[in-house]
């Protein structure tokens, strides 16, 4: 099996690829995972991991300018049902539209738009940097197996992934406000929090999505 994380340009792709490596031989699972910026191999994958940092309308274009990335990603998803997961921007890269410098279209795979953080208290600095509690919105979900409400992950991030429906949001966190910090719908998930430096609850998640047979 391989797990494909995606290269188009804007993302720690070194810091993923070890994290996914390591949760691989941990959880003694018989997997590749192969960082690539080829279609083909993507469309071909059995796990398909999308990173992302910077401004939402850069990493869009960076991921149209890849030939036939986004035509690869949409079949592996929707035609041969193939797990997927985005990561920080990655997965602002999910929803409708993201409003960071303008109006750039996203994906589309997860209905909302991705806003500006607008903490209640004016306090808290922009961007959110650091560690943060979880709080789930829904029951259980194969996605946190093991990860339990309170548990810190790791963000980095001046926008937030606004969902049209609430079901679509696994968990939270509180930063004068709730915040979205994973959604999940059919075979698509994302985490606006890195996994890959988030500890035990960042190699869990990992080690879930890649057991995860939705």
């Amino acid at each position: 099996m391989t797990v494909a994380i995606i290269d188009y340009g804007s993302g720690n792709l070194r810091s993923v690829a070890k994290a996914f490596e390591r949760a691989v031989a941990e959880a003694g699972l018989t997997m590749d995972v192969v960082v690539t910026d080829q279609a083909d191999v993507v469309r071909a994958a059995d796990r398909i991991v999308l990173p992302g940092v910077g401004a939402f309308g850069d990493c869009r274009k960076g991921l149209d300018a890849v030939p036939g990335m986004v035509e690869a990603m949409t079949e592996a998803v929707f035609t041969r049902g193939r797990p997927f997961l985005g990561i920080c921007v990655g997965m602002q890269l999910l929803a409708d539209r993201g409003l960071e410098h303008g109006s750039h279209p996203g994906l589309g795979w997860i209905p909302g738009d991705v806003v500006p953080l607008a903490p209640a208290d004016a306090t808290l600095k922009i961007p959110h940097m650091g560690w943060n509690e979880l709080e789930f919105d829904t029951g259980a979900h194969a996605l946190l197996a093991g990860i339990e409400p309170g548990d810190h992950a790791y963000f980095v991030h001046s926008y937030h992934f606004a969902v049209a429906d609430p079901a679509d949001r696994l968990a939270t966190v509180d930063y004068g406000g709730p915040i979205t910090a994973v959604v999940a719908r059919g075979t698509v998930a994302g985490t606006q929090f890195h996994p890959e430096k988030s500890q035990a609850t960042g190699l869990r998640l990992i080690t879930n999505f890649l057991r995860w047979t939705p």
